[in-house]
C-alpha cells in the first residue's frame, strides 16, 4: 500500500512539474513559452541607438508610430540568416504591393558589432535587394544597447567554432505604440499575416 501511495505521489509531482514547465500545458518549449509570454504581456521597447548603413546614429524610437518587424542577424551567416533575408524580401514586397510603406518598417539588426561595419550592413542589404524606405539593415551602437535588446527580445547568441555564431531566429512584431506584442516564425507568410494583423488593429 505504501508503495502505491509513494508511486502516486511521484506521478503527481511529475505532472505538476510538467504543468509548471509548460505554462499550464500551453507551451512545450522555451521558445513556445517566450512567444506565449509576449502575446499575453506585451513588453515596452526601451529606446536604443542604432547605426545604419551610412554610419549614422538612429534612435530605435524614430520608428514609433509604425508597425516594426525586427529580426537579428549577422551578415556573414551562411545558414538561417540567408533564409531570413529571403523571407524579409517577401514581406517587403507585400508591404509595397499593399501600399503600407508609411505604416511598416522591417529592421534586420546585426549582433556582430565587431565585424559588421556599415559597409557590411549595406552589402547584406544589397544582396537581398532591400529597399531602404521599408527595410533597414542596422546594428546597435554599443554593447550595452545590444545586450538590452537581446535580453528584451529573448534572443540567445552563442559562439560557434564553425559558423561563428548559433542563434534563435524569429520575427519580433512591435506595435505602433512601441511594444513587443508577438513573435512569429521567419516564414514569410506568417510574418506577413502578423504584420497585417497589427496594421489593422484598432
Amino acid at each position: 500500500m505504501h508503495t502505491v501511495i509513494a508511486s502516486l505521489m511521484v506521478l503527481l509531482i511529475g505532472i505538476m512539474a510538467v504543468f509548471t514547465a509548460t505554462d499550464g500545458l500551453r507551451a512545450f518549449t522555451a521558445e513556445g513559452a517566450r512567444r506565449l509570454r509576449v502575446m499575453e504581456r506585451p513588453v515596452a521597447i526601451p529606446n536604443a541607438t542604432l547605426i545604419d548603413i551610412e554610419g549614422n546614429a538612429v534612435p530605435l524610437a524614430s520608428h514609433q508610430g509604425k508597425v516594426v518587424l525586427v529580426e537579428f542577424i549577422y551578415t556573414t551567416c551562411p545558414t538561417i540568416c540567408q533564409e531570413m533575408g529571403s523571407a524579409s524580401f517577401q514581406v517587403m514586397e507585400a508591404v509595397r504591393t499593399r501600399g503600407l510603406t508609411e505604416d511598416v518598417r522591417l529592421l534586420s539588426l546585426s549582433f556582430d558589432l565587431d565585424d559588421d561595419m556599415p559597409r557590411d550592413l549595406k552589402a547584406y542589404g544589397e544582396r537581398h535587394n532591400a529597399d531602404e524606405r521599408i527595410w533597414r539593415i542596422m546594428k546597435p551602437a554599443t554593447p550595452r544597447d545590444l545586450k538590452r535588446l537581446l535580453e528584451l527580445f529573448g534572443v540567445t547568441v552563442i559562439p560557434d567554432p564553425i559558423f561563428k555564431y548559433q542563434h534563435n531566429a524569429a520575427v519580433h512584431v512591435i506595435s505602433r505604440d512601441g511594444r513587443l506584442v508577438r513573435i512569429v516564425d521567419i516564414a514569410a507568410q506568417e510574418a506577413i499575416s502578423a504584420m497585417l494583423a497589427e496594421v489593422v488593429r484598432p
